[in-house]
């Protein structure tokens, strides 16, 4: 793994990152600040006694996923267990090193491989689950889609349905896309997949549509928090 300081970003702006793994994160969007949208009208109801099995994607430094451990403890009597992803090894690293919960496994895995895939599941098959209760998927769908484009977008959506019972969403907007573009372009970067999106002032609203059809059903979304974003929980139609 990366020593911290060299955790990764373009020029000299910690701004301009590929992937949205951003140097000290929740100094500027702290992790206590952004469960407060959180309701437990999102979770899940009538859960049985076994553990409930959850996943983090985009987890950066570990901060937001033990807030999501300790809120889902007080709602829950049951045990809590979180695989916490991220694609940036040396944040990983640092959510190893100050993690305070023992059911939290940080792993630096890209969803969008096959090998990234398969870990997933075998984390999911060593719990003897076929999909997770709960997946946080926190202002990570931009990354994908700004380097996967929109086929990648699709593909990474129908995988949350595929293994994922329910899902709670932080989308981001477009006018986000174009401010993380236009730091890229002054450091004289670029996003490869930027200018050939065709889903773009409706990103919002396709990837509800998306979510919705045929397996899940929408079952709350929050006030806006106050950078502008929205929670969406969506849950398999039973």
């Amino acid at each position: 793994m990366k020593p911290d300081d060299d955790l990764s970003f373009i020029g000299g702006d910690p701004g301009a990152v590929k992937h949205g793994n951003f140097i000290n994160y929740y100094s500027f969007h702290s992790a206590k600040e952004r469960i407060k949208n959180l309701s437990i009208e999102m979770f899940p109801t009538g859960v049985t006694n076994e553990p409930i099995i959850c996943l983090d994607i985009g987890c950066n430094s570990g901060e937001l996923t033990q807030e999501f451990y300790q809120y889902l403890k007080n709602v829950y009597h049951n045990n809590i267990m979180i695989l916490a992803i991220d694609i940036d090894s040396a944040l990983i690293k640092r959510a190893i090193d100050t993690n305070t919960a023992d059911n939290i496994t940080f792993r630096s895995i890209d969803i969008m491989s096959e090998d990234g895939a398969e870990e997933i599941k075998t984390y999911l098959n060593s719990h003897s689950k076929q999909a997770f209760d709960i997946t946080f998927c926190f202002s990570v769908t931009m990354w994908i889609h700004l380097n996967n484009g929109d086929e990648g977008l699709l593909k990474f959506l129908q995988f949350l349905k595929e293994i994922s019972s329910t899902v709670l969403i932080e989308t981001q907007p477009w006018n986000c896309y174009r401010n993380a573009q236009r730091r890229m372009k002054k450091q004289g970067n670029d996003f490869a997949f930027y200018h050939t999106l065709k889903i773009r002032s409706d990103v919002n609203l396709t990837i509800e549509k998306v979510m919705i059809e045929s397996t899940h059903k929408k079952v709350y979304e929050s006030h806006e928090s106050t950078w502008k974003r929205r929670i969406q929980s969506f849950q398999l139609i039973k």
